[in-house]
């Protein structure tokens, strides 16, 4: 990516808000002291204007920090659909009208606390708001409870990668479906971040049939190295009936089903589920609506249901992250990443709006130079 930044960054004044200042200017973190001689920190960041803008790069000077919050050098931030949601406008549980710092979660450097040791290592989530900057910032500060300690030896790019795509494709499938050993397990939007790890995350729990679904033929047929039996391509002169039978001919009955799509697609997938089958719904970017019959749902005893990581505490993801970052240790989980650096974002942005089959990281200038790599327990 070009590292460009737009014409008018540099123009921008100042806009503080409940203690929160953006700015327009790019330079490096530095310390100041507020009014009453409390130490603030101003850091580069990306912030959201308004509703449906793109982020653009600044400044933001974070309030001080306070018992019960963490001071944060950011190594690694993820880029995900969430994050273009909110920023819409158009997300179900958050709209932001104000300028604010996006980015949802990260991994990082402990600065400044008094639970985390300083120089610890640390995933955390953050709800972004114009009140709360979230993790697209070279530091960012986030309540105790939001964090928890990275395993030794993990490399921070990776481990922040499978956050929280990897939350929304364990939780749902093993927590909230129930999948058991040898159960058959259908991904709907399988291509995605999300997708490619619940056809990783089915296997190694011991799912005896996978199938993926999804648009790209290409991206579809790399499913299988990642542990699918096999791939179903949605196609766009299908009907609900139609795709259902090459759905039933290809899986069989199936008796867990994550949806990352809605829509068309879910009614199909309905017709090939199992008497008692679980559906879990994460997205729904093929449409808001779908008909689900009420014969179909009461005969076959179906369990709907909805998962929002964003309506999840971090203490309750605990053994899906763990899960995640053990199989990275052992090299049983394969996540493809694209790194950007912080200036790069809008770029990044726009190739995320296109449903990418890859996981952005975005790389805080400096941060990654320094720490690309988590020393291995007595280095």
């Amino acid at each position: 990516m070009d590292s460009t930044q737009s014409p008018d960054t540099a123009d921008r004044g100042a806009d503080r808000r409940d203690g929160i200042e953006f700015q327009g200017r790019d330079h490096r973190s530095a310390r100041h002291h507020d009014a009453d001689g409390t130490a603030c920190v101003e850091t580069p960041a990306a912030i959201v204007d308004a509703p449906g803008s793109e982020p653009r790069l600044g400044l933001v000077v974070l309030p001080p920090r306070t018992p019960g919050t963490t001071l944060v050098a950011v190594v690694a931030a993820p880029l995900n659909p969430l994050d273009l949601l909110i920023a819409s406008g158009t997300f179900h549980s958050a709209r932001h009208e104000e300028p604010y710092v996006p980015g949802s979660e990260c991994v990082g450097i402990v600065l400044a606390s008094d639970r985390y040791p300083l120089g610890s290592w640390v995933y955390g989530e953050s709800e972004a708001s114009p009140d709360s900057p979230g993790a697209f910032a070279t530091q960012a500060l986030i309540a105790d409870e939001d964090l928890l300690l990275l395993p030794d030896g993990l490399d921070p790019v990776r481990a922040a990668a499978v956050g929280n795509s990897g939350i929304a494709a364990y939780m749902p499938l093993i927590e909230e479906a129930g999948l058991r050993p040898g159960g058959t397990v259908l991904v709907l939007g399988a291509t995605g971040a999300v997708g490619q790890l619940a056809i990783q995350v089915a296997r190694g729990c011991g799912a005896g049939r996978v199938t993926g679904v999804a648009r790209d033929q290409a991206a579809l047929s790399g499913l299988l190295a990642l542990g699918a039996d096999a791939v179903v391509d949605l196609r766009a002169d299908e009907s609900a009936e139609e795709l259902a039978a090459r759905l039933l001919a290809v899986a069989g009955p199936v008796d867990v089903v994550l949806d990352g799509v809605y829509g068309m697609p879910l009614e199909a997938a309905l017709q090939a589920c199992a008497p008692r089958a679980r559906v879990v719904n994460i997205g729904n970017p093929a449409g808001a609506t779908a008909q689900v019959p009420a014969g179909l749902l009461r005969g076959k005893q179906l369990t709907l249901s909805g998962f929002a990581g964003l309506h999840v505490p971090l203490r309750d993801k605990r053994a899906a992250l763990t899960w995640l970052w053990t199989a990275l240790a052992h090299d049983e989980l394969k996540v493809e990443v694209r790194t950007a650096e912080l200036e790069e974002l809008p770029q990044a942005w726009r190739a995320q709006a296109d449903s990418p089959h890859h996981k952005c990281v975005v790389l805080p200038s400096g941060a990654h130079r320094r720490h690309t790599k988590q020393p291995e327990p007595g280095a």
